[in-house]
């Protein structure tokens, strides 16, 4: 239905564009609907997404300094290729990403974005494209944590703007304000705070690529995390466009097919 809605829009667009041009008697501007512009693009034609790209395995680059690769990166072109757009990532640090979003300097953010209450008063999410759980992880042998209620009093590392430190704060945790996942294990390899929550997908990519290095699950929630594409709502076009290239994306198993590619399993649903 959104899918129809979008396309509708499309037409009508590219009729008024024609129009015009034909009133004028000039061709300037006639072929902006074919650009993207009904979408509302920051670049007519190209899709502009915002990314950490230090955010494996979502958003990164291979060896340090490789082709920006990732989970959330592979997604993001697969639409853009349904969609028929070229695709730009802008790198922009995590603290300053929904900042830059807000600027109008991209069109949307592809970064593990949860949809959360509080996120879906301000703005707009296509259809997950991402279904997690949170996970308590601690050094392996501690035994005093094994559910986020024996989280009260003991200090955990976070990102300050993430989900997963108001899950802290909310389990009665002090929390030791991290850049990212990276600083956050350090952090707890030292012993220099207790525990540290985040998505059970990046500890098993960290497992996957680094062995166990002593850590272990403590606990997970029972809620599912939903991550997705985040827009503005001046794009809610754009969103419908997305959420029918994802479906698309979905029917033909590509979904499925990046997630067994990251993650061995469909992450997806």
């Amino acid at each position: 239905m959104r899918r129809s809605r979008a396309l509708a829009a499309l037409a009508t667009t590219a009729l008024a564009a024609t129009l015009a041009a034909c009133g004028s008697g000039s061709g300037s501007g006639s072929d902006a609907s074919a650009d993207g512009d009904d979408l509302g693009l920051v670049n007519a034609g190209t899709l502009t997404v915002a990314t950490e790209g230090t955010y494996r395995p979502f958003s990164y680059h291979e060896g340090g300094a490789g082709d920006l690769v990732g989970y959330d990166v592979d997604v993001a072109r697969a639409v853009a290729e349904k969609l028929d757009l070229e695709i730009r990532f802008q790198e922009t640090q995590w603290d300053a990403i929904f900042a830059g979003l807000d600027a109008g300097r991209f069109d949307t953010i592809a970064n593990q974005v949860s949809i959360t209450p509080e996120r879906e008063e301000k703005y707009v999410f296509s259809t997950p494209y991402t279904v997690s759980r949170g996970v308590v992880v601690v050094n392996e042998g501690d035994t005093s944590i094994s559910s986020f209620d024996d989280l009260a009093g003991k200090t955990t590392a976070q990102s300050l703007t993430s989900n997963w430190y108001q899950l802290a704060t909310d389990s009665g945790a002090n929390v030791e304000p991290v850049e990212g996942w990276a600083q956050a294990v350090s952090l707890l390899q030292q012993g220099r705070v207790d525990a540290t929550i985040n998505d059970s997908l990046t500890y098993l990519d960290y497992v996957k690529e680094n062995g166990e290095s002593g850590l272990a699950v403590a606990a997970e929630t029972e809620d599912t995390s939903r991550s997705a594409f985040v827009f503005t709502q001046q794009r809610e076009a754009l969103a419908e466009a997305i959420d029918g290239a994802l479906a698309e994306l979905a029917a033909d198993g590509t979904l499925a097919e990046l997630s067994e590619k990251y993650f061995g399993q469909d992450v997806s649903q």
